[in-house]
C-alpha cells in the first residue's frame, strides 16, 4: 500500500475509461476515497459504481467545489488526466487547436487555481498532470496535441518549481502509446510510431503509485522515454532529423 494516498481525498478527471479509470480503480485499491469524473456521466458512474467511489460528471475544469463537496470538505489529490488527442497540422481548425489548448492545458490552470489556496494554507496536496510523452517529445502528424501536451508538461513543471517547498508534490506522467480509445484514434501514424510499445492503462497505474512513493516528478511508464528526451536535448538537430525519416515514412504509408 502506497502510505501518501491511503484515505486521501482523490479526484480522477476523465476516469470513464482508459487511463483515468485505471488510476481510479488503483487509488480506491490503495485505500483512497474517490471522485470519479468524466463528461459522459453514465461512465462516471459506471466506474464509481465500480470501486465504491463518487462520480462528479461534467467539466473537468468546473467541478472542484463540487468534488471537495463530495469528499467531505478537501481535495488531497487531483489527478488532471481528462485530455483530447488531437490531430491535424498548422491547418487544423481554430476550433481544433482552441479545444486542445483548453482541455490540455487551461483546464489544469483552472484546477490549479481553484486547488492552491487551500493546499498552500495547510501545506499539502498532490498535482498529477496526464502529458504523454509527446509533451516532451513530439509526435508526427498531431500538431495540436505535441503542442499542448508540451504546455501541459511545462505547467506541471512551473507548478512543481514554484510551490514544492510550500508541501505542494506534482508528478507529470508522459507514457508514450498506451491501449486506449485515444490510441486506436491516433490512426496510421499511431500504428508507427505508438502501438508496437504500447502499455495498459493498469502499467500507468502502477508507474504513479512508484513515482508518489519515490515522490518523483517526471514519471516515465516507458523508460525508454529518458533516452530519447536526452538525445533530443543533447543534439537537437539530429534528433530533428531522426524525426523527419520517421515523418517521410509514415507519408509513404499515407
Amino acid at each position: 500500500m502506497v502510505g501518501a494516498v491511503q484515505s486521501a481525498g482523490v479526484v480522477v478527471t476523465g476516469a470513464g475509461g482508459g487511463i483515468g479509470a485505471a488510476l481510479a480503480r488503483r487509488f480506491a485499491a490503495e485505500g483512497a476515497r474517490v471522485v470519479v469524473n468524466d463528461l459522459d456521466a453514465a461512465k462516471a458512474k459506471g466506474v464509481a459504481d465500480e470501486i465504491g467511489g463518487i462520480a462528479v460528471p461534467g467539466d473537468a475544469s468546473l467541478i472542484i467545489e463540487e468534488a471537495r463537496e463530495a469528499l467531505d470538505g478537501t481535495v488531497d489529490v487531483y489527478c488532471a488526466n481528462a485530455g483530447v488527442g488531437s490531430g491535424g497540422s498548422e491547418a487544423a481548425g481554430e476550433d481544433v487547436w482552441a479545444l486542445a489548448w483548453d482541455v490540455n492545458v487551461m483546464a489544469h490552470v483552472r484546477a490549479a487555481h481553484a486547488l492552491l489556496p487551500d493546499w498552500l494554507e495547510r501545506g499539502s496536496g498532490r498535482f498529477v498532470s496526464t502529458v504523454s510523452a509527446a509533451g516532451l517529445l513530439t509526435m508526427i502528424g498531431a500538431a495540436p496535441y505535441s503542442v499542448t501536451k508540451h504546455g501541459a508538461y511545462a505547467f506541471a513543471e512551473w507548478l512543481s518549481l514554484t510551490y514544492r517547498h510550500r508541501g505542494v508534490n506534482v508528478h507529470a506522467i508522459c507514457p508514450q502509446g498506451v491501449r486506449t480509445d485515444m490510441l486506436a484514434a491516433t490512426g496510421s501514424a499511431g500504428d508507427l510510431v505508438l502501438r508496437p510499445t504500447a502499455i495498459e492503462p493498469e502499467d500507468v497505474a502502477d508507474s504513479l503509485m512508484k513515482g508518489i512513493e519515490e515522490n518523483r516528478f517526471l514519471i516515465l511508464p516507458h523508460p525508454e522515454v529518458a533516452g530519447y528526451y536526452q538525445a533530443r536535448a543533447a543534439d537537437p538537430d539530429r534528433w530533428m532529423t531522426n524525426m523527419n525519416h520517421l515523418q517521410q515514412k509514415w507519408e509513404t504509408t499515407e
